[in-house]
């Protein structure tokens, strides 16, 4: 069972202590009985009229960015960097509140990202595969995770066990994310200890596909000023109806706060998961359509697996309020590395069968970074109008090593393929007599050794920003940023180093205009820029990795001449905050161009470092709507609609030129309702959509490959047995759709959504 603490007197507005109806009641009765009584005897014949006050029960633990009584609706960034609310802040940013996390039932990032609009995935082979891989607006996201406001560059597996919320920021953003960002970011904000509740909630977690799922979520307040939080995680499960395939995850994420004195406060986190898969890679495409019901070929040797540390001091220093300073340090390091086992289709030479082909990807990556954010937060009044001005300073320390395995496989070749003119000797799912192997599973079996190092990576940037968010009337509110990154590049690669220094300056200009109580419009422009070599990338300057023109040999000078990569947004919108606060509705026209893009020279090789300098550009239009809170007091939704369109404006290769991008579905959609039946029971789903796409590297022209459309429907209920019990069921795909969610360029592999599945967890709280 919960308890209540005494709150601490001077902690942050967002960080409000959450009461029990209770305790605000009598808090609430003493504050306006004493003012009513002094009135009384000053004038006993004045009649004092009082607005009611409604009050709403929150949890002990419930999110602090939320707004009461509106699961799905946030009402505040967990980046205290945003100056206004959500619903003030001129830009596109969808939130993902915990309540939405767990009706869902999706843990993994990858999962929860890929049905949200304007959001679709990518592919990747040797140095790409290493983990989760976001597609903002038709650009590549990867590298544009960020954990409390600082960058996660780690290219891993993550897990949402220990988030409170997700924010997702469209269009570019570099004066809050830095370089990069060129299509957005991601945000996770992760849960703090606090000094107002005790509590603990246990979550078991049962289901299909030998599905467990344990965690723990426990605040123990020591006193008024210290307090501990300990997130739990222990998860496995079968791919769905794709065994052998499975998933496991372990972590633990420990949040120690203490109040040091009534304006300053220190909180340390520590954070830790460790993720072991034997992935599926799915399907492949023959005759221009992806193979159904294929058997599942994942080998007894295959992994993908990340182990992540991190560990986060944050200060805070209120000097009144009107002036804070904060500070955010953190250091981590990151293991990632798989064997993976992919399958394509090939023309067998001995018999006229249709046969399959096992390739096998590989690869090891070590991150260690640093950084270190200090934000000083003003509010001043000049020239007659409110100004909330941030003051930024930034240094990181990136480095990230790339390497391989040396895998080889005992078994002999069984076959012969050709595809155009080559002929291989291959191992093949069916022999050269077409007759099926045995234990497809342990067919190859692989000895795996540590490979060298291919490229050794690393940037340090100073960053420094400042933005302005003004009050100019009741009705309008004008803000600006400025940024600038200074970043020192090194990369050691195929035994050459490669160094380039030099600045990226980027802006954002936004207005918002209140043109009712509760609605607004809006108008941004805001730019981000990367360098040449921005992603750790080894193989492929495609891949926004190294980009040399001519051979690997190319001299030092050729590639610091080129220039950073630059994309521009305009955005209008409109922001409509309805139900009396608790639902909000949002509509948004943009375009993004890119220029000065670094193209992959694909007439020499799809995997090099050679390429083109500032030879590309595109344009991406669009159109995005959303709407998140309560539509009545028992039904509430968080749904999304995205359109877009995009062109290839310019192109060292002319044929490049009109098309569209790949990986960028024209229209992605989802609606999450939850209706509250009764005050135990409450039930509701999930429809996913997306349109087809074609295959492709990020950023460049679309290939031949065209992945379907598809739509899904998720369902769940809950029930309250009793305050502390509580239990839903989450049924995922429900009509067992096959659907494919990526295809690599060359269509040798397709990443396949879930099969049916069914998850039944029991919660108490203690």
């Amino acid at each position: 069972m919960s308890s209540l603490k005494r709150p601490t007197s001077l902690r942050s507005p967002r960080q409000a202590a959450p009461l029990t109806q209770t305790t605000v009641s009598l808090g609430l009765t003493t504050a306006l009985m004493l003012p009513i009584a002094v009135q009384a005897q000053a004038d006993e014949t004045k009649e004092t009229t009082l607005k009611p006050v409604v009050v709403t029960e929150r949890a002990p633990d419930h999110n602090p960015y939320s707004e009461a009584g509106a699961p799905y609706k946030a009402k505040q960034s967990g980046d205290e960097r945003r100056a206004k609310p959500l619903a003030e802040t001129p830009a596109t940013i969808s939130v993902l509140t915990r309540q939405q996390l767990q009706d869902t039932g999706r843990t993994d990032l990858r999962d929860i990202l890929r049905a949200q609009p304007g959001i679709t995935l990518g592919t990747g082979e040797n140095g790409n595969a290493f983990g989760d891989r976001y597609i903002i607006r038709g650009q590549e996201a990867r590298s544009d995770v960020f954990v409390d406001g600082l960058r996660d560059p780690g290219m891993t597996v993550r897990e949402s066990f220990a988030t409170e919320q997700i924010e997702i920021t469209k269009g570019p953003s570099a004066t809050f994310a830095g370089r990069g960002a060129t299509g957005g970011a991601v945000n996770s904000v992760t849960k703090q200890a606090t000094t107002v509740a005790d509590f603990t909630k246990l979550s078991v977690g049962v289901g299909s596909d030998d599905h467990r799922r344990l965690t723990l979520d426990a605040n123990h307040a020591f006193s008024d000023d210290t307090a501990l939080r300990v997130n739990l995680l222990e998860s496995y499960e079968d791919v769905p109806d794709r065994s052998p395939a499975f998933r496991s995850r372990n972590g633990v994420a420990l949040s120690l706060t203490h109040h040091f004195t009534p304006k300053l406060t220190v909180t340390t986190d520590y954070y830790h998961l460790k993720t072991k898969d034997r992935p599926d890679l799915g399907t492949w495409y023959e005759n221009g359509k992806p193979v159904k019901d294929i058997p599942v070929y994942a080998q007894a040797e295959d992994f993908l697996e990340s182990t992540i540390d991190t560990f986060t001091v944050r200060a805070a220093y209120r000097f009144d309020d009107t002036t804070k300073l904060s500070n955010l340090t953190r250091y981590g390091e990151t293991q990632n590395g798989y064997v993976v086992t992919s399958a394509s289709g090939g023309s067998n030479l001995v018999t006229p069968v249709s046969i399959a082909a096992f390739a096998r990807h590989n690869g090891w990556q070590e991150v260690e970074y640093f950084a270190n954010q200090t934000n000083l937060e003003l509010e001043r009044v000049l020239g007659g109008m409110k100004h909330t001005m941030l003051f930024s300073l930034e240094l990181t320390n990136h480095k990230v090593t790339n390497g391989g395995f040396n895998v080889t496989t005992a078994t002999p070749t069984n076959c012969q393929t050709i595809r155009g003119s080559t002929i291989s000797n291959a191992h093949c799912f069916v022999s050269a007599a077409g007759v099926p192997v045995a234990d497809l599973n342990s067919f190859l079996k692989y000895s795996i050794t540590r490979g060298a190092v291919k490229s050794d990576w690393s940037t340090k940037t100073v960053s420094a920003s400042v933005m302005d968010t003004v009050d100019v009337t009741d009705r309008l509110a004008l803000s600006g940023g400025l940024r600038v990154d200074r970043f020192d590049y090194s990369n050691t690669n195929g035994g050459r180093q490669y160094k380039l220094m030099d600045n990226l300056f980027n802006a954002q200009v936004g207005a918002v205009y209140k043109f009712l109580p509760h609605a607004n419009v809006y108008a941004n422009i805001s730019t981000a820029s990367d360098f040449n070599g921005g992603e750790s990338d080894v193989t492929n300057c495609g891949y926004g990795g190294l980009c040399l023109v001519g051979s690997g040999d190319t001299a030092l000078s050729t590639f610091t001449q080129s220039k950073p990569e630059k994309s521009t947004n305009i955005e209008l919108g409109s922001k409509w905050e309805l139900m009396d606060g608790k639902l909000l509705a949002t509509g948004a026209l943009f375009q993004v161009r890119k220029r000065d893009i670094m193209e992959n020279n694909s007439t020499v090789t799809n995997y090099s470092l050679n390429g083109t300098l500032n030879t590309g550009s595109y344009k991406v239009e669009g159109i995005e709507l959303g709407l998140a809170g309560n539509i009545t007091s028992q039904l509430s939704a968080h749904a999304g609609l995205a359109i877009m369109d995009s062109e290839i404006t310019k192109s060292v290769l002319a044929s490049n030129k009109g098309k569209e991008l790949a990986n960028l579905p024209k229209k992605t959609a989802s609606i999450l309702l939850s209706y509250k039946f009764t005050p135990k029971f409450t039930f509701g789903g999930t429809v996913t959509h997306q349109s087809s796409k074609f295959s492709g590297s990020p950023e460049s022209a679309a290939g031949n490959f065209k992945v379907p459309a598809y739509s899904t429907l998720d369902l769940f209920a809950s029930y309250k047995f009793t305050r502390q019990l509580s239990a839903r069921v989450n049924v995922n795909n429900v009509f067992n759709k096959e659907y494919y969610l990526a295809t690599y360029t060359a269509g040798k592999f397709t990443y396949m959504g879930d099969a049916r599945n069914v998850r039944a967890t029991l919660n108490y709280d203690f």
